[in-house]
């Protein structure tokens, strides 16, 4: 799992329309060979930015690329998740954007780290700047010119999957409404690709449903029977008083 984690990846800004238009694609019954045509078609006049325009060949298939690794080609230990996360998006459309969260995140750890960083932030402060966040990442993959520019590029994909707003100040960030995960199944599933996103593939129920990473989202109470019961990834470990591990299973 080591190469997923340690890599970038992202390379321009990601649209959640983008996301659904490959997912629809999918459910279609669309081949990868199809689905790559079709997504070449759809990005040629459309920008990250959320303007249309003409596109360089380059940075069209920097996106096709990241949005057929996400949904249509993932890595083998991704595919399960990818799996039961389309199943759960065919029977609940409007909750797409967390499903898209969760898929995104356990490919490219990289959008999961820069979110947990920036909900970190979000939770000590009101507005999170560029900079703050940035100088985290740096921490944590070092001080390159790659990741100053790749984590500005996952922070305005943020911006324009609306979980993030732009204040009046450039640069600077405020967190946009919570969105309730109510369905059991759904949050699992997000717990999966946390899992997914984390070296160690394993971490603490508790710590997960609180992680600064799914700072868009609110999560219900969930106990580690009902994970265990609905998830055969996944293991659960009892131990202390009350604390369960969760860890992806081998």
């Amino acid at each position: 799992m080591g190469k997923r984690h340690e890599s970038i990846g992202i390379k321009q800004v990601i649209r959640f329309e983008w996301m659904q238009k490959t997912v629809n694609l999918l459910l279609a019954g669309l081949d990868a060979k199809k689905i790559r045509q079709e997504l070449h078609e759809f990005l040629a006049d459309k920008k990250g930015n959320g303007s249309k325009g003409e596109r360089s060949d380059q940075t069209r298939t920097f996106a096709v690329n990241n949005l057929m690794k996400i949904w249509v080609s993932p890595e083998s230990e991704l595919m399960p998740l990818r799996d039961a996360s389309l199943s759960f998006m065919r029977e609940n459309s409007s909750m797409a954007l967390a499903v898209h969260w969760g898929m995104i995140s356990a490919v490219y750890p990289f959008w999961f780290n820069v979110a947990r960083q920036t909900g970190r932030l979000l939770a000590l402060q009101e507005q999170v700047t560029q900079m703050q966040i940035i100088g985290r990442m740096k921490e944590q993959y070092g001080d390159r010119q790659t990741v100053s520019r790749y984590a500005k590029y996952v922070l305005r994909s943020f911006v324009a999957w609306g979980v993030l707003k732009d204040s009046k100040t450039k640069g600077c960030y405020e967190k946009a409404p919570v969105l309730c995960i109510t369905d059991g199944n759904q949050a699992i599933l997000m717990l999966e690709s946390a899992l997914m996103a984390a070296p160690e593939a394993k971490g603490i129920l508790r710590l997960l449903l609180n992680n600064p990473a799914f700072f868009p989202f609110r999560f219900p109470e969930i106990a580690g029977d009902f994970v265990s019961r609905h998830n055969s990834r996944i293991e659960v470990v009892r131990y202390g008083l009350d604390e369960e591990l969760l860890k992806l299973r081998d």
